[in-house]
């Protein structure tokens, strides 16, 4: 079964504790072996680079180096962190063929902190690429348990995990379509909706707040109008700004919302039969108890 060096980020680990939670019970439920990165440093979220671009490089050289260690993947549930470390291992092999030089003075500087070089022999892979293209749909298929019937669901992919990088092999980051996929295995009706592939807002958030609440909250209401129960997202900021500020968002906007935000392997964790504790389904903002409702739970 497959095995990852994981990379859980900064925020599955606090503010999304729920993410970290059924990402393991999942990985359980599949068979996957997580292997995980507890020296690993917060990818930056994208804020290094503002400094300095080989600041963001070193850091995230030295996470990769720690997968390579393993002779693994590097595998995130953060789309964020998906970004940023792919961008970064694209960046260096793309130096390490074109100008070693750099390569070099990246490495100097892990060795000073007595830290593996970056080698760039493995890959970073977010779980979703990870479920639909090394596990597989039809391996999915055969494990779920109660089927998602009836279930609407609105993929809410971001920009991060779609166009940080300049390839994308598991998908088209400008009409995406494995997430859908991935729902119609569950059993579950994905909802297509304008705003499904554009930023949540969270970038924005603390300098210009209502600017902000009022992208989530179009967004919000777009895949309600569609019809959604509910909307899934690979990234936990996404998700914080979706969910755990949809109260505030309905405020700025004036308008109710009400929309259940699930994070990616809750969705799929239900679908395998596990329980909706496990998956820390209690934890979020705006109740998920209409999503399992109508589940049948």
């Amino acid at each position: 079964m497959p095995k990852y060096a994981y990379f859980p980020g900064c925020v599955a680990q606090g503010a999304c504790r729920e993410l970290y939670q059924s990402t393991e019970a999942l990985a359980a439920a599949l068979g996957i072996e997580l292997v995980e990165l507890k020296k690993a440093a917060c990818c930056g979220s994208g804020t290094f680079k503002e400094e300095s671009q080989l600041l963001e490089d070193t850091v995230n050289a030295r996470n990769i180096a720690l997968a390579e260690e393993l002779n693994l993947p590097l595998l995130t549930h953060c789309s964020t962190c998906q970004g940023v470390i792919g961008h970064v291992d694209e960046r260096l092999k793309d130096q390490k063929n074109n100008d070693p030089s750099y390569l070099d003075r990246v490495n100097g500087l892990l060795a000073k902190e007595h830290c593996s070089p970056y080698r760039g022999t493995t890959e970073v892979k977010h779980l979703l690429w990870a479920l639909v293209a090394d596990y597989g749909l039809e391996a999915i298929s055969k494990r779920v348990r109660r089927q998602l019937s009836g279930l609407k669901c609105a993929a809410f992919y971001g920009c991060y995990l779609l166009r940080a990088q300049t390839h994308l092999p598991y998908d088209d980051p400008h009409n995406p379509q494995s997430m859908e996929n991935l729902f119609e295995t569950l059993g579950a009706t994905p909802v297509r909706y304008r705003g499904r592939t554009q930023c949540c807002g969270w970038p924005l958030s603390s300098y210009a707040t209502d600017q902000s609440f009022k992208m989530a909250g179009t967004h919000i209401q777009e895949a309600l109008d569609a019809g959604a129960d509910c909307m899934v997202t690979p990234c936990p900021l996404c998700h914080l700004n979706l969910d755990s500020r949809q109260p505030e968002v309905e405020k700025v906007i004036q308008q109710p919302l009400g929309l259940p935000v699930l994070h990616l392997p809750q969705l799929v964790g239900l679908a395998l039969g596990i329980e909706p504790q496990k998956l820390g389904l209690e934890r979020h903002i705006v109740s998920t108890q209409p999503v399992l409702t109508k589940l049948g739970f």
